[in-house]
């Protein structure tokens, strides 16, 4: 099916009232593309460790909204028009032309499929569900992945470094605590490195559901790796939850503020000699990373590892 795309040439101040007045007009969603600099309370709430380089802001706005192709849009458009010019009155709404183009109905949920074949981790496979084990890897211990809208396939550095980390320092029969579980991969390459308890959170509720399912489709039950919506940093009935247990490793493959809070916070849940493997780590924040940890007595820094520009810490509770 193809779409009919129309865009709103407009001011940034203009953008709200423009927004209710199309949802007035019965537009269901918008889009809006602006330069304005995201406010450093925005930046931390994202975990944002790279903002994107913007031009100036020159209080420049569009406004774009999708009609199926065929549908009477001029009735509509008609009505819209009508509506930016009453605006006009009270907001400087700039052009207030309205542009069309034609745009296709792709399957973005499943697009990037295409992209994700099987790969090894040193002795590690991970596949996709859908894909045949390639015969060069059938030696290999075997995952099959499929991560949905969740964060994880595995074939990221910052994923990559945790596993090896987890094959260096994880023990037949460790617990382990996975902080920002995605589809769930760590806890289930931990639990097939012979972990015997995982349990994962994710503040995504569509994580925890993807996460399940991948350690159903790997053999693990829920009794073998539970999984808990929430943050850990914040919900203290997660907190107590967790807390419960005395873990031998926790992994954390998240992004540098994260971690940088997590170094005061994740040593409480590990045992005295416990890992924590951290990742997610862009190498311009390698440097407050180290100091943040640096800052927690309880932590031994064990090893640094990179690969390209990301970063991996392991730390050892004293």
């Amino acid at each position: 099916m193809k779409w009919k795309k129309y865009t709103i040439d407009t001011t940034t101040e203009a953008v709200d009232l423009i927004g209710s007045m199309l949802e007035d007009q019965g537009i269901e969603g918008i889009e809006i593309e602006d330069q304005v600099p995201l406010t450093a309370a925005e930046t931390k709430g994202m975990f944002i460790d790279i903002l994107p380089e913007l031009p100036p802001d020159r209080g420049e706005a569009k406004i774009s909204f999708y009609l199926e192709e065929g549908a009477e849009d001029e009735a509509l458009l008609s009505g819209i028009r009508e509506e930016l010019s009453k605006l006009r009155l009270f907001v400087n709404v700039g052009a207030g032309t309205i542009a069309s183009s034609e745009t296709e109905d792709k399957d973005w949920i499943n697009n990037w499929k295409q992209y994700f074949h099987p790969f090894a981790v040193d002795g590690i496979l991970i596949k996709p569900t859908w894909e045949e084990i390639p015969e060069e890897h059938k030696d290999k211990q075997m995952i099959e992945i499929d991560p949905g809208t969740a964060f994880g396939t595995g074939s990221h550095e910052t994923t990559q470094l945790c596993i090896r980390q987890l094959q260096s320092y994880l023990k037949a029969g460790d617990q382990v605590f996975d902080i920002g579980t995605g589809s769930g991969i760590l806890s289930i390459v931990a639990l097939k490195l012979g972990a015997s308890f995982a349990f994962g959170t994710d503040l995504d509720e569509n994580a925890v559901r993807v996460a399940r399912e991948n350690a159903e489709g790997n053999g693990f039950s829920g009794e073998q790796f539970f999984l808990a919506e929430g943050d850990i940093l914040t919900d203290t009935v997660l907190q107590n939850q967790v807390g419960s247990r005395t873990y031998d490793v926790v992994v954390a493959n998240i992004l540098a503020p994260v971690i940088i809070l997590l170094a005061g916070e994740v040593d409480r849940y590990l045992k005295k000699g416990g890992i924590f493997v951290a990742s997610g780590i862009i190498n311009t924040k390698e440097t407050e990373v180290k100091a943040a940890f640096a800052a927690n007595p309880a932590w031994e820094l064990l090893e640094v590892t990179h690969q390209n520009d990301w970063v991996s810490m392991t730390v050892r509770k004293q």
